[in-house]
């Protein structure tokens, strides 16, 4: 049964999804089960890998791997919230709060859970020296994404990209 602070009412009329607090819950109970996602783990020389691990009309749950260097770039989810769980290894995140980069950066060690809302821009990538592997829940399920270049100002510019697993 779902209390008021597992759900809000989403962007599209009509579906309902789930709350940061809950993802971040769900993200810290999949990373803590490696035999759900252990099997999937795949690694690619000159990208981030995502395999999807569950999802319904409410939210979707993913694995996400990354070799050292390898980085998202800044981006937002678009109409969804989110949170993610270092599984595995360590990420470094960079937040952009009003278009504009943090100076400084969030080294997150493996258990790290980090939840947001909607249009939260980050930056997140693998700083060190071994992989990383991430466990990522989305709500509603993740559709587009906004990427976000840095500019000579120091502010960021966006191009939207649609996704799916």
């Amino acid at each position: 049964m779902k209390t008021s602070a597992d759900v809000r009412e989403a962007a599209v009329p009509g579906r309902v999804a789930v709350s940061p607090v809950r993802l971040a819950q769900i993200v810290r109970r999949t990373a803590n089960r490696p035999e759900l996602w252990r099997p999937l783990v795949r690694f690619e020389a000159d990208q981030r890998w995502y395999a999807k691990l569950s999802g319904d009309d409410e939210h979707e749950v993913g694995l996400l791997t990354g070799l050292p260097g390898h980085q998202t770039g800044f981006h937002d989810h678009g109409d969804s919230c989110g949170a993610f769980s270092v599984a595995s290894g360590n990420l470094t995140e960079r937040a952009a709060v009003g278009g504009r980069p943090e100076s400084g950066s969030r080294k997150l060690r493996s258990g790290a859970v980090r939840s947001f809302g909607t249009r939260y821009v980050h930056d997140v990538r693998n700083d060190a020296i071994e992989p990383a592997i991430s466990i990522h829940a989305y709500s509603p399920p993740l559709r587009s994404m906004r990427r976000f270049e840095l500019t000579n100002d120091g502010s960021l510019r966006v191009a939207v990209e649609e996704r799916s697993w």
